[in-house]
């Protein structure tokens, strides 16, 4: 299953109609598709259990930071865990790259 290109805004509205639904299915959504790239995130039905919901985003956040080379993996979940509401746009812009990237790598 290749990367899926999504529109960052698209995302933030369908979130904000869906009252943070569809946030929900996009942690999902994109938590697959970062093991699928090497990745180790656990189940997300960790979201919904208090305590380890912070586990579960440090996983989230160390995957994030495995796939796209970035820094370090506690620097993303402190981001993601204080400005939890710019996340979605962070990852969603990196998945995009590393869709387009991997189009012009193997033309169809």
């Amino acid at each position: 299953m290749p990367i899926e290109k999504r529109s960052i805004l698209k995302v933030y509205v369908l979130g904000i109609i869906t009252l943070g639904i569809y946030f929900l299915y996009w942690l999902v959504k994109t938590k697959n598709e970062l093991n699928e790239l090497g990745a180790q995130i656990p189940t997300a039905w960790l979201i919904i259990i208090p305590i380890a919901n912070w586990y579960w985003l440090y996983k989230y956040a160390e995957g994030f930071a495995k796939v796209t080379k970035k820094e370090s993996a506690i620097l993303w979940f402190l981001l993601f865990f204080f400005v939890g509401i710019v996340m979605p746009a962070i990852v969603q812009s990196e998945l995009n790259r590393i869709a387009e990237e991997s189009s012009r790598a193997s033309p169809q």
